[in-house]
């Protein structure tokens, strides 16, 4: 029987609920104790200097970053001249690069799901960062686009490669010319935040990973720093159908009858497209921008890789790099999020998993088992086929839209940033009356999850009374939320009052990224969170509008998604106020999605008013210098008796078909090892004889999504590598055999040693018949 919040509201405690409710209180109180020691106590917050409030901040300020055991000082270096570029064309200067930014695929949260026990145990694919860099011919405005293959950009993440940019070049690559934004992929590491609740749901920060992400973001801009060349940039737009669901429908009704009536759907099914060549019209690379989470890979799922969105990358980087392997080439594709907040990959809908019965109802529960056995699939046989099925249908509307691209974009480039106390700002509804933000506050269908993936907790989606159980816990262990928080937040009921949690670090941002960048009478706003589909519409609309009514008309503005630091999602008032998901996570209240678009429509005036100069920088963002440590501890690899790393325990057949899996299972050691000893660029290769040359050529890597790297932890230290290899229908006949390169952590007195090893499986033959 489903039981509705407000009734529970009502009851009163049982005897075993009163004595449940007193273990979890002790539980979490030791919990909260042993989590304490993992702290230093001392000085652990301080603004991270280096950015001044003006577009070109001077030299002489310096950095000041937090101690090597939790992230590595960029020395400062004294910038070298640019060398002269090419002036006399019309178009853009134009650099492309791609990098690796996989971190450790093991021992580690995989962030998105927020589903305990969901730990990384291998790799699918490699996680990558797209950089676009786009300068004017003679060098002077110069604007940075990152994409990448991660959950969404952490704060601390773009902190330090700004830090790291600035060390490189000085101030031409800045807080205001620079957006990166994260794909949202639910199955990349988790770890590298520096907000407390993101570092609970981590299980602790791991510089391990933060230090592989920096590095690769900074990479890859270096690369297309160092590709810039003469070239010109193309748009195209166009519809894509059968890839989305509106996974909160019962919220997008909230919204005015007449604003629902401009629009056909309830998701925005417009792709956009850049196109990049060079003056020969040679291509260089795309970006795409369309709204879709990528969530085809479930909370089940285990391998880290970079989703729907990823695939469609693959494939198109795939036919333009035609003789490289995954990852490698000179053309760069980027699948980019834009307002994805409602928007789900799982177009078969929610369904009760036990009946098979629809459950897409305003709570999103089954009759039986409640919300947490109500979920939505995929088009496909399983969750990477689902992937597979919509990645290829991003991939051939890009392709199309890519092909056809003949609108050139022409004209200036220009950006604008600031930071916001997002607590404290004061929208004005209309010209007489005025609303505040509210400091960070999640609310209770916040912990019931979602369709594509529930909290795991009995509570429903469209919660909008505190439930007595959970408020009792809540008090007991972290305190009552105050009279002024409650009440700015309503009608959500406060589940975790977070913007009045600051131990050992405050649990939410106060300050975030706005930005725009515009490249002639293109328009990227950077968002610092998932907006809900009439969200990102209304916030599109309005910059559009103010560009418009300042002299700029016709931009194409486009929502990028995930960008500069993360605060959860944005609904619409009228959508707030049914406080499904999505509103129970728009943490500073129900007046954001206005404070937001007040503050962009700024943004927007002094670009299109050349007051950029004018604008205040903002209070800068805190930078925290101890982070709590890792909770899964790092041991040393062992071998079994008689056995050394790399040893095969299973081996391959002799002869495969096209269309089987090849599989081979070797003593492994725990891969995060390789996150910090890059000896070896991949887990694996799968390589074929070549009889004239009488050697072995590489064919897949463990970017491939025909491979799989699955790693198997046994106890003290014990574990087993296995290698799939799915042939396709294409594959050639002849002679293959598997390859395996691993670290293993050895302890050598006080310190730790990484060693790197490799090994081989028996040579098999694929053949297309028996």
């Amino acid at each position: 029987m489903e039981v509705h919040a407000g009734k529970m509201a009502k009851r009163t405690f049982s005897t075993l609920e009163s004595f449940l409710i007193f273990i979890l209180v002790m539980m979490t109180a030791i919990t909260v104790a042993l989590l304490s020691l993992l702290f230093i106590t001392s000085g652990n917050i301080e603004n991270h200097k280096g950015f001044s409030s003006t577009q070109n901040p001077p030299t002489t300020k310096s950095s000041t970053a937090p101690p090597s055991s939790v992230l590595t000082t960029t020395k400062s270096v004294t910038t070298t001249p640019e060398p002269p570029l090419f002036q006399n064309f019309s178009g853009y200067h134009i650099g492309v690069g791609r990098a690796d930014c996989t971190g450790q695929v093991a021992d580690i949260n995989l962030m998105g799901y927020g589903k305990n026990g969901q730990n990384a145990r291998g790799i699918l694919t490699r996680l990558y960062s797209r950089a676009f860099i786009m300068a004017e011919p003679d060098g002077s405005n110069r604007t940075v686009f990152v994409s990448v293959d991660i959950g969404m950009i952490s704060q601390r993440l773009r902190l330090e490669v700004l830090n790291r940019l600035k060390s490189m070049y000085g101030s031409l690559y800045r807080r205001d010319n620079v957006i990166l934004s994260g794909t949202h992929t639910h199955s990349g590491p988790a770890g590298y935040f520096q907000y407390t609740l993101f570092v609970l749901a981590s299980e602790g920060f791991s510089n391990r990973t933060f230090q592989y992400m920096v590095t690769g973001i900074v990479k890859s801009i270096e690369i297309a720093h160092k590709n810039l060349k003469p070239g010109k940039i193309f748009i195209n737009k166009g519809m894509v159908d059968g890839t989305q669901i509106n996974r909160s429908p019962s919220s997008y009704l909230q919204n005015p009858q007449s604003e629902r009536a401009r629009y056909s759907s309830n998701t925005d099914k417009e792709m956009v497209v850049l196109k990049m060549v060079d003056l020969n019209g040679n291509d260089l690379g795309l970006i795409s921008w369309f709204a879709l989470h990528p969530v085809s890979m479930n909370n089940t799922n285990h391998l880290v890789n970079s989703d729907n969105v990823g695939y469609a990358a693959y494939l198109l980087e795939k036919e333009k790099n035609k003789r490289y392997l995954p990852g490698e080439g000179p053309y760069v594709a980027a699948f980019a999020s834009s307002n994805l907040g409602d928007v789900s990959p799982n177009i078969l809908g929610p369904h009760c998993i036990d009946t098979g019965e629809s459950c897409d109802n305003a709570n999103s529960s089954c009759p039986l088992g409640g919300p947490n056995v109500c979920m939505a699939a995929g088009p496909g046989r399983d969750m990477l086929d689902s992937t597979q099925i919509l990645g290829r249908i991003l991939f051939q509307k890009a392709k199309e839209l890519y092909t056809f691209a003949t609108q050139e974009v022409t004209g200036p480039l220009a950006s604008a940033h600031q930071w916001v106390n997002m607590t404290d700002v004061t929208v004005w509804l209309n010209s007489t009356h005025t609303a505040k933000t509210c400091k960070p506050a999640l609310g209770y269908s916040f912990a019931a999850g979602t369709i594509d993936g529930p909290g795991g907790l009995n509570i429903t989606q469209g919660t909008t009374e505190g439930i007595p159980f959970w408020e009792t816990i809540r008090d007991q262990i972290l305190g009552k939320p105050s009279e002024e928080i409650k009440e700015c937040h309503k009608p959500k009921p406060v589940l975790l009052h977070t913007g009045e949690l600051s131990y050992p670090n405050p649990w939410h941002p106060d300050i975030v990224d706005v930005q725009i960048i515009t490249i002639g009478s293109f328009a990227i706003t950077a968002f610092p969170g998932e907006l809900t589909t009439m969200s990102g519409r209304r916030l599109r609309e309005a910059v559009q509008a103010e560009f418009a009514s300042y002299g700029m008309q016709n931009m194409t503005v486009v929502i990028s998604g995930l960008c500069n630091v993360y605060t959860h999602y944005v609904a619409t008032y009228e959508e707030y106020q049914a406080q499904r998901y999505e509103a129970a996570s728009t943490i500073y209240g129900p007046h954001t999605l206005s404070a937001y678009i007040q503050l962009f429509k700024v943004l927007a005036k002094a670009i299109a008013t050349d007051t950029v100069a004018n604008l205040s920088s903002g209070p800068e963002p805190p930078f925290f210098k101890q982070l709590m440590i890792s909770l899964i501890p790092n041991i040393a690899d062992a071998a079994p008796i008689g056995k050394n790393f790399g040893d095969i325990l299973v081996p391959v057949k002799p002869r495969y078909k096209v269309g089987e899996i090849a599989e081979v299972t070797f003593v492994g050691a725990n891969p995060k090892n390789s996150a910090e000893n890059r000896t070896h660029p991949t887990f694996l290769t799968v390589e074929k004889y070549k009889n004239i040359s009488e050697t072995w050529e590489i064919v897949h890597n463990d970017a491939s999504w025909e491979t799989r790297f699955y790693w198997h932890k046994g106890l003290a230290g014990h574990s087993n590598a296995t290698i799939q290899w799915h042939i396709p229908e294409t594959a050639e006949t002849g002679i293959y055999r598997i390859r395996y390169f691993g670290h293993n952590r050895k302890q050598h007195l006080f310190n730790p040693i990484i060693l790197a090893f490799e090994s081989s499986s028996s040579t098999f033959e694929v053949t297309t018949i028996w």
